[in-house]
């Protein structure tokens, strides 16, 4: 992965339109990309191509992610769940 396509992920990841998704995504993606191959920064690119309002309910568990985003949302859901919460 380059460092260009890491820039743009973090960017992306706390710039997304809701500070929910900003505060879930973006610690996240600060703590994975520069361990990311290119198979999944793609992934991550196409997750993140969908909005806030289903990404939110995918990551809360409101709703089930759909099967391609799977794996994904429940990495996210975990590193959230079980990061140090903020002070």
């Amino acid at each position: 992965m380059s460092d260009a396509t890491a820039r743009r992920l973090r960017l992306r990841a706390w710039r997304r339109g809701t500070k929910e998704m900003d505060l879930i995504l973006g610690p996240f993606v600060e703590a994975h990309v520069d361990g990311m191959d290119a198979a999944a920064c793609a992934q991550l690119e196409a997750l993140m191509e969908e909005n806030d309002q289903d990404l939110y309910r995918w990551v809360t568990g409101a709703r089930q992610a759909p099967g391609p985003h799977r794996a994904l949302i429940g990495a996210i859901a975990a590193f959230i769940r079980d990061r140090p919460a903020p002070r």
